[in-house]
């Protein structure tokens, strides 16, 4: 009866999640954030609960998870731990280790990677505080802590601590001159110039 009843509380949980994700999603079931998010919900239910519930629910979780992975280009698996209010803006190209900790009103936009670092044998991902911005293409790796309310610009790799309340932005953009093709160039001591053949250059 007792584990009858705890089951019933995780599922009433998972269901309180839920409907917290999709507010935070706009109210649409469509959206591909609120999908990902809800999938990693039930496996978390799912592979919390009691072996028969495991065994039985299991390959749904992992078709819905691979599903959304080839449909919205979203990796997040259950074993990630997920705050509460975490909005996934976009879709494409986010990939979230499972050893990776998101923080409560986290957001989290396309080509967004949560991952390890790649030390040999380190196999801890980042953790996020609470209400952490991300941007477009930030690259969040190691085993690093992020702290509340940091502020991540787009294009950014972080490899390193962040205090809370910090942002931290990408080096900016470099604007390379064109040459001017009407100003010939001037070619090298000792060599001709472009175009002039071999015999000339000798004579």
């Amino acid at each position: 009866m007792h584990t009858v009843s705890t089951a019933f509380g995780r599922f009433r949980t998972m269901l309180a999640l839920i409907r917290e994700d999709r507010w935070v999603h706009h109210g649409r079931w469509s959206e591909p954030g609120f999908q990902a998010l809800a999938v990693n919900r039930f496996g978390t239910f799912v592979f919390n609960s009691n072996r028969l519930v495991s065994r039985l629910l299991g390959p749904v979780y992992y078709a819905l998870f691979y599903a959304v992975r080839t449909l919205y280009g979203i990796e997040l698996p259950w074993r990630t731990t997920v705050g509460r209010r975490v909005r996934i803006a976009h879709q494409n190209g986010i990939v979230i280790h499972d050893t990776a900790v998101i923080g409560d009103d986290c957001a989290i936009r396309h080509n967004v990677t949560i991952g390890l670092s790649g030390v040999p044998g380190v196999r801890r991902a980042p953790a996020l505080g609470r209400g952490v911005e991300i941007g477009v293409g930030a690259v969040i790796i190691g085993p690093i802590t992020i702290g509340d309310n940091v502020r991540i610009g787009p294009n950014t790799v972080v490899m390193t601590s962040i205090p809370a309340g910090a942002t931290v932005v990408a080096s900016p953009p470099r604007v390379l001159t064109p040459p001017n093709p009407r100003r010939p160039r001037k070619a090298p001591a000792g060599r001709p110039p472009r175009g002039a053949s071999l015999v000339e250059a000798e004579d």
